[in-house]
């Protein structure tokens, strides 16, 4: 849990008592929207990859939703505030989008959508992993420890009972996916929380967009189908322009670790998607290994249950984990 210094820290513990427990009715709002928003994209990427340089789809990602964004960025006079921010609002895109999405339309070639979005899983995994080597929220318990046990072997199972020839190659690229996902939440949750959300990803994706502009004219296809368009569009305007509007609210509100649990959701439409719409296998590997990584990670993102109080007492004998952040709320 992260505090401000200008606030006093008792009050906060105190009257942020709810929060360690429970989501807002807001949170989970935003927490739906963003698994029906991102379980679409893999089934549109499998079909627009067909055709597509995963270079070019990236472009066609973050130019036409920087387009959208920007006159909003521009009326509301936020240009001051994206120069200011301007270097994290690039890692942010690069770290989120700029490498990530380049990787999982590369893997998509090789690999079912329903094997890539259960690949995702992982992220919240690695964000435990990563919260426990950065030490900024609450102590990692047994249960959390558990999890990402029976997380690790779902993982293995799924992997290794749908391992093919060659394929080891594209889980690897998917991993570089996770990581991205996972670090990417962090840099909104410590570096940009102050910053609008529409600054953010306007600034992320204009700067992604402009930096795959060579490679998508060398790479350019010769022919796209309407439905390849129909694809793009609804990737670019939906899936990424509204979409991180409304993950960057959700990390506000629920924070950086529970927010990548959205995965979890969005993978089981996405699974749905692939065998109904695309007529992918239901493979041993999905249906062995993904409950236990949902199992896995359910346990290993849940909260303390320890009440305020205790919070309190550890806080006001120094014996707790809490940071205080002077970015203002």
């Amino acid at each position: 849990m992260t505090f401000y210094a200008h606030q006093d820290i008792k009050t906060q513990v105190i009257f942020s008592g709810t929060r360690i427990n429970a989501m807002s009715r807001r949170g989970w709002t935003l927490f739906l929207a963003m698994a029906v928003i991102w379980g679409i994209p893999y089934l549109l990427i499998r079909v627009a990859v067909r055709q597509l340089d995963p270079g070019v789809m990236v472009l066609l990602r973050t130019g036409p939703a920087s387009l959208l964004l920007a006159p909003l960025v521009i009326t509301r006079r936020q240009i001051p505030v994206l120069i200011k921010n301007l270097r994290w609002i690039i890692l942010f895109g690069v770290v989120e989008f700029g490498i990530p999405w380049y990787c999982m339309a590369t893997a998509e070639r090789h690999i079912s959508s329903s094997l890539t979005s259960l690949l995702i899983c992982c992220v919240p995994l690695f964000a435990v992993l990563v919260q426990k080597i950065r030490r900024t929220e609450e102590r990692i318990s047994r249960r959390r420890y558990l999890g990402l046990g029976v997380g690790a072997i779902g993982v293995a199972l799924l992997v290794g009972l749908d391992l093919r020839g060659g394929s080891i190659t594209w889980i690897a690229l998917m991993m570089v996916v996770c990581l991205g996902y996972c670090f990417g939440p962090m840099i909104l949750a410590t570096k940009l929380a102050h910053v609008p959300g529409v600054v953010v990803v306007a600034g992320a994706t204009a700067f992604v967009a402009i930096c795959w502009i060579p490679w998508s004219v060398a790479h350019w296809p010769t022919h796209v189908s309407g439905e390849t368009w129909s694809c793009m569009a609804v990737l670019s305007v939906v899936c990424t322009a509204a979409a991180f509007l409304v993950f960057f609210e959700l990390v506000k509100e629920v924070g950086s670790s529970r927010s990548v649990v959205v995965t979890y959701f969005n993978t089981a439409l996405a699974v749905v998607l692939g065998v109904v719409g695309l007529h992918e296998t239901l493979t041993s590997g999905i249906i062995f290994g993904f409950p236990l990584v949902l199992v896995g990670c359910i346990f290993a993102t849940s909260r303390s249950k320890e009440p305020a109080s205790s919070e309190l007492l550890g806080v006001l004998s120094g014996d707790s984990d809490v940071i205080v952040d002077h970015q203002p709320e």
